[in-house]
This record gives structure tokens, C-alpha cells and sequence, in this order.
């Protein structure tokens, strides 16, 4: 009987990094796991090793890539925070390409973003187009999907549109909330990820859904769907901010920043290449609309509690 190939998938247990890994061990993959969260609630029973990132140390994050085939990049933090930064997060993911060339790794699948820059004014948008400029600098074999908006029952984004709809009697967009959005269903980009690590050739892929929406319409279609129809108010994005602020601060949580707000204004989130989901946004809202919006997910509870299952927080 043939060796199991070795995947390694950076946050097995984390959100897009566990669906992954669950594709990867139905299709009889051995699966490791890098992270931060060796003690997290996970579904996998024990079938996934887990190793800590040793990002201080390069020999022994390399020693954790050794044999691998593939290793699947989905590390990356969403905002700057007195505990976590972009710069380190790049500072990080370099040693990580790093380590994986040393390791002798086949090929990376690095999850990105839509129209990444390194003249971008966002952190968010250069960060990730250094890495990928990294990654193809690296003579690594690569694919690097770009997704805008993922869906799934552990997302924040939508969940919390809902969970904002459940509880005010106005939703508030910045402007005219007439900038674009293409959701991919998690699920969809893991089998994606999945199958471009068995690939061979380097590719850059637009991971979008097959539904555009404009952030207003968005907001319009998930209140539809929920029962929870609001009055849209359109303010300006430095109002729209403090009202997210004033809802974190009660929440404990960061619901929205400056640079989220001016890369979806800037039409960042939008692209005109074809789908590469097939999951449409409104058929699963519906599918969970019983569930959707009810309960507030938490980034900075994610990143503190290092037990609980993301869904859970």
C-alpha cells in the first residue's frame, strides 16, 4: 500500500484552514497542522498533527515541514491590535516560505485577497501583495487564491450583518453602500485549494462566488432573508465607524476598521473574473436563516479564547 502524502494545512482547526483539511483527509491524505491554537476544539478526532509555528526559531519551523507535499497557507491576521500586527503577520509568512523551500516542500496554496498592491495605501492589500510577490520570487511551485468574502457558518462578516439586522432598527452603510462584494462559500475555496495542490502549474485565481452584490443590496437580501427588514441609512464612512466602534467597545470585539471600510469603498472586494464557487450566498442564508445573525462573532474572542471551537465564540 502506497505512503499517505503529507499536507500541511497552517490553522486546521481555525475557519477555512479546517475545511481544508477536511477535504484533504476524505481524499486519504495525511494531514499536520501548523498553529497557534494547539488546544482547540476541533472535529478531526486526533487525525491531524499539530505543531506550533516556532516562528522564533526558522530550524525548527522547517524540521515541521519536512516530507510534506503541499502546505496550504491561510495564516494571516484581519487588523492591526496591541496583540497582533500585519507587519508581523508578513514578517511571519516569509519565514514560513521560507522554511517551506528549505523543507523541500512541492508546491504552497497561499490564500490572499482580491487586488492585493504593494502601492496600496491598506496595510491589508500590501501585505498581501508582498507575499505573493515573495512567494513567486521563491522558486516554489505556487497557486495563490484570492478570495474576497468567505462565507460559512463560522464567518464574522455576514453573521454579524445579520446579528446587527436582529438587533437595530436601522442598518447603517457607509455612503451609498453601492460598492461590490462576491462572496465564495468557505467549502468552495477549500475544494479549490485542494485541487490546485495537486496541480503543477503556478497560478494566480479570483476565488469569488457566483453572486455580485453591492453592500447595500447585500444587507437588503441577507434582512430579507432572515425576516429582519431595516430601513438602510446611507452616512459618512467617519460616522459609520464610530457606530461600529461604539458596538464593539459593548461587544468586546473590533466589528469594523478604517482600512475595511476604505477597501470596500474603494471597490477592492470586486473583480470581473469568472466564478470560481458554485455556492450561492443567498440559497445557504436561507438554508440557515433560522440560525444566521444570532449570536455575534467575535475576531478578538478567536484569537483569545485558544479552546473553544471558532462556531462556538
Amino acid at each position: 500500500m502506497p505512503e499517505q502524502e503529507l499536507h500541511v494545512v497552517t490553522g486546521a482547526f481555525g475557519y477555512s484552514g479546517k475545511y481544508i483539511t477536511a477535504r484533504l483527509l476524505q481524499a486519504g491524505h495525511r494531514v499536520r497542522t501548523l498553529t497557534n491554537s494547539l488546544n482547540r476544539a476541533n472535529p478531526f478526532e486526533g487525525k491531524v498533527e499539530a505543531h506550533p509555528f516556532h516562528f522564533d526559531d526558522v530550524a525548527k519551523l522547517t524540521d515541521s515541514l519536512r516530507g510534506a507535499s503541499v502546505l496550504y497557507n491561510t495564516y494571516w491576521v484581519r487588523f492591526n491590535h496591541a496583540d497582533f500586527k500585519h507587519a508581523a503577520a508578513v514578517e511571519n509568512t516569509l519565514k514560513l516560505f521560507d522554511a517551506a523551500r528549505k523543507a523541500g516542500v512541492r508546491r504552497v496554496v497561499h490564500v490572499s485577497i482580491t487586488n492585493p498592491s504593494e502601492d496600496s495605501r491598506l496595510e491589508y492589500f500590501r501585505g498581501k501583495a508582498i507575499l505573493e510577490r515573495a512567494l513567486i520570487e521563491s522558486g516554489l511551485s505556487y497557486s495563490i487564491l484570492r478570495p474576497t468574502v468567505l462565507f460559512g457558518k463560522e464567518d464574522i462578516l455576514v453573521n454579524n450583518i445579520a446579528w446587527t439586522l436582529r438587533r437595530f432598527p436601522v442598518f447603517g452603510v457607509f455612503g451609498d453602500g453601492q460598492y461590490r462584494l462576491q462572496p465564495i462559500y468557505v467549502d468552495d475555496l477549500a475544494k479549490l485549494a485542494v485541487e490546485l495542490g495537486h496541480d503543477h502549474t503556478n497560478r494566480i485565481i479570483d476565488a469569488i462566488g457566483p453572486e455580485t452584490f453591492t453592500y447595500r443590496n447585500l444587507v437588503q437580501e441577507i434582512g430579507a432573508i432572515i425576516g429582519k427588514q431595516r430601513p438602510i441609512v446611507s452616512m459618512p464612512p467617519s460616522i459609520g465607524y464610530f457606530a461600529g466602534l461604539l458596538i464593539g467597545t459593548f461587544v468586546g470585539d473590533v466589528m469594523i476598521t478604517r482600512e475595511e471600510i476604505d477597501g470596500l469603498m474603494q471597490d477592492l472586494l470586486y473583480t470581473q473574473s469568472p466564478p470560481a464557487g458554485t455556492t450561492k450566498l443567498t440559497d445557504w442564508a436561507r438554508d440557515h436563516a433560522d440560525t444566521l445573525g444570532k449570536r455575534y462573532a467575535s475576531e478578538l474572542a478567536r484569537r483569545r479564547n485558544r479552546q473553544a471551537a471558532y462556531e462556538s465564540l
